[in-house]
C-alpha cells in the first residue's frame, strides 16, 4: 500500500475517534453550551472525515487504473491463448 494511502487510513481513523469523544459528550446529561461545541465540532469532524473517504477511494482508483490487469492465460488452451496474445 502507498504512504499517502497509508496516511489518509491513519488520519481517518484518528478523526473517527475524535469524533467519538463529541458523540460522548452530546449522549451525556444535557450541558446546553457543550452540547453546541460538541455538535459543532462533530459536523466539522464528519465533515472532514468523508474528504478522507473520498481521498482514499480516489487514491485506490488512480492505483487500479495505473496498474496493468494480467490477463488469465493459466486455465485455457494454448490455443486459444496464442489467439488471445495476438489480439491483443
Amino acid at each position: 500500500m502507498s504512504e499517502r494511502l497509508e496516511a489518509l487510513k491513519k488520519a481517518r481513523q484518528r478523526m473517527i475517534e475524535d469524533r467519538d469523544t463529541h458523540v460522548k459528550v452530546l449522549a451525556a446529561p444535557f450541558d446546553r453550551d457543550k452540547a453546541e461545541r460538541a455538535r459543532n465540532k462533530f459536523i466539522e469532524i464528519q465533515a472532514l472525515i468523508d474528504a478522507l473517504d473520498s481521498a482514499i477511494a480516489e487514491k485506490k482508483s488512480s492505483r487500479q487504473k495505473a496498474e496493468p490487469r494480467r490477463k488469465a492465460t493459466h486455465n485455457i488452451s494454448p490455443t486459444l491463448n496464442a489467439v488471445l496474445r495476438y489480439a491483443s
